[in-house]
């Protein structure tokens, strides 16, 4: 049975942005599985988002202290229709990142993270794909805020798609 999947990360609310955007909020609600990466910034949003996905996987990030630490682990693990997922926050410098994450986590098929808030999606020479969705409230020097979306079967991941939210001027 398929499984969709959205793909988050670098959320900062409510440093960065009151709230997700009405789009994204849609697809999580009508995804099977919530993934975020870390940097969430206050528990109130891993609340939030526990109670409106059907089913959440996430880690703490950098900014990310107190209650967050306690409830959420650096690493998380989950395997999707056969898909295995690890979840980290950060994974170091680009140069040499799809080997330093294959030799980190060998025993999966796809690395989720964030930290950088800049959309990536490769593979490693040993078949790990590692995938970025950026930030959907922080773009930093990104044309747009993104997400991911994508279907998990059958041990394979299909229609990884990065979406672009509207551009909205940052919080002061």
């Amino acid at each position: 049975m398929p499984v969709s999947v959205v793909f988050i990360a670098d959320t900062h609310v409510p440093k960065r942005a009151r709230d997700l955007p009405g789009p994204l909020w849609d697809r999580i609600e009508a995804a099977d599985v919530v993934v975020h990466a870390g940097d969430w910034v206050d528990v109130a949003l891993l609340d939030e988002l526990t109670q409106r996905s059907r089913q959440l996987v996430g880690v703490h990030g950098n900014n990310d202290h107190g209650v967050l630490r306690e409830r959420l682990p650096e690493v998380a693990r989950v395997e999707l229709d056969g898909v295995r997922i690890a979840v980290v926050h950060e994974t170091g410098d680009a140069a040499g990142r799809e080997q330093r994450c294959a030799a980190r986590f060998p025993d999966v098929d796809v690395l989720v993270f964030g930290h950088s808030h800049i959309p990536w999606d490769t593979t490693a020479s040993t078949g790990l794909r590692l995938l970025n969705p950026g930030s959907p409230t922080d773009r930093r020097r990104q044309p747009f805020a993104t997400y991911l979306t994508a279907t998990a079967e059958a041990g394979q991941l299909r229609d990884v798609a990065l979406h672009r939210l509207p551009v909205r001027p940052p919080r002061r």
